[in-house]
């Protein structure tokens, strides 16, 4: 289900789940605090990415609201079976409301940060609600 236009971009979300987010902001993991840097102090930055930002009953780690666009930055134990089942479940619901989900395993993030921001370059410019150009460089 694609949600209207002028959806607010919580999406519902639960008191509870701010002041959730609000704590998480003070602890991010090394991978985090990394695609943080590369979100605010870059080309990135017009997108408007939000840190641990809540969305309907999920908390994501960074979501561009002009793209509905989320990253999650994943540790060693999403690889585990149960949780990785959960995160389909998870991207499910948010991709029920029209927003994209790119994940990166953290060791991604700290060890191939170019592939990385490839990666998100290209989700970028097939983003069909994006109204912001993606910029190519100049040779």
């Amino acid at each position: 289900m694609k949600l209207p236009v002028g959806m607010p971009m919580y999406y519902g979300a639960k008191p509870v789940l701010f002041e959730f987010a609000k704590r998480m902001r003070y602890a991010p993991t090394e991978a985090e605090r990394l695609m943080w840097q590369i979100l605010s102090n870059s080309e990135f930055r017009k997108y408007k990415f939000r840190r641990q930002h809540p969305i309907a009953s999920f908390i994501a780690d960074f979501y561009s609201h002009p793209l509905l666009l989320v990253i999650e930055i994943d540790g060693g134990y999403h690889l585990k079976t149960e949780q990785r089942e959960y995160d389909i479940f998870r991207d499910e619901d948010i991709q029920a409301m029209g927003i994209t989900v790119l994940r990166f395993l953290n060791n991604e993030i700290k060890e191939q940060p170019g592939v990385a921001i490839n990666k998100l370059k290209d989700i970028i410019s097939k983003q069909p609600t994006s109204s912001i150009p993606f910029p190519h460089k100049r040779g």
